[in-house]
């Protein structure tokens, strides 16, 4: 189980946020927690303030670290074509795995389907 928290973007399935709650994970929807409609902005504010790492499948996220050159939060960035929750999981829970301690310091991890990259922040 991760040491770190996260905040599931609203593009997130509740199943999988379900999913990673049952494995013991601290990841809550940003429904659960802010109002459905916050902007992006919004929540990286809300996910830095916290240290939180972000879980999306919006790009927007990761253009607006490069923009305010932020060191934190950390962004993992779904880039996936099968969109089955339970496919969905079991990617986030690789990358994690893999990239725990780069997560810590601050990235931002684009994930496809079989293969992640990821950027140190801030983003030059």
């Amino acid at each position: 189980m991760p040491a770190l928290k996260y905040i599931a973007d609203m593009d997130i399935s509740p199943l999988t946020v379900r999913k990673l709650k049952q494995k013991g994970w601290d990841i809550q929807r940003v429904s659960e927690i802010m109002d459905a409609r916050s902007s992006d902005i919004d929540i990286l504010h809300y996910a830095k303030a916290q240290k939180k790492v972000v879980i999306t499948h919006d790009l927007d996220f990761s253009e607006l670290l490069a923009i305010y050159g932020y060191d934190s939060p950390s962004v993992i960035s779904l880039r996936l074509n099968d969109m089955f929750p339970d496919f969905v999981t079991q990617r986030i829970i690789d990358i994690v795995f893999e990239l725990e301690n780069e997560l810590k310091q601050g990235i931002v991890v684009s994930v496809d389907n079989n293969s992640a990259r990821y950027r140190n922040l801030p983003i030059d």
